[in-house]
């Protein structure tokens, strides 16, 4: 079953994770990469060296950030950001922000370790100057899947008859196990009328 997110569960989950996929364009162009951000209310700061998503970001600030939790195919909560690319100079005039942003994304670890890695496989040598960037949150959506709960039981079902058909357990051990189902309304449907103990 899959569901709509309201903003404070959209907000919530990017405060939580820390880690997504920006996409950017050039020219009609897109480029998508992982990164490591940190969040605050209205804008996520993230860190970088020059490269392509820099250079391209400086061309088109209007971006994308996808954030994810997954448990499993049917289990997961995916959240999508739009948003505005700001450059935090390193100058008196961001220096407040700067600091902020280092502060809330050194929290996270290893979050320079994207930056430094694409810099040396571009031959470059880390320097004094990184990068550090706002995305300004335009408009953001998520959705969340989860099992249905049918499903659920009659997997929970099935695990109990395989284990009895196997010699696991005592075929008498499952005796009741529908009823039980039944009584907690994991069963619903026609499904629940064909189960007999």
């Amino acid at each position: 079953m899959i569901q709509d997110l309201n903003k404070q569960e959209c907000c919530e989950l990017l405060k939580r994770v820390g880690c997504g996929r920006l996409a950017c364009a050039s020219k009609n162009q897109p480029y998508v990469v992982p990164i490591y951000f940190a969040y605050e209310p209205n804008r996520l700061f993230g860190f970088s060296t020059v490269g392509q998503k820099i250079v391209w970001m400086r061309e088109n600030p209007r971006v994308c950030v996808e954030a994810d939790e997954v448990i499993g195919q049917d289990n997961w909560t995916s959240v999508l950001v739009f948003g505005r690319y700001e450059e935090l100079p390193d100058s008196p005039k961001y220096a407040a922000l700067r600091l902020n942003a280092h502060s809330l994304l050194e929290k996270r670890t290893l979050w320079w370790r994207p930056a430094i890695a694409s810099s040396e496989t571009r031959g470059q040598r880390f320097g004094p100057f990184p990068v550090f960037y706002c995305i300004h949150i335009v408009e953001v959506t998520g959705h969340r899947s989860s099992p249905d709960q049918q499903k659920v039981s009659q997997r929970i079902l099935q695990r109990g008859e395989n284990r009895a058909t196997s010699g696991l357990i005592r075929p008498e051990r499952t005796k009741g196990l529908s009823r039980k189902l039944s009584r907690l309304s994991l069963i619903s449907g026609p499904e629940k009328s064909q189960i007999t103990d």
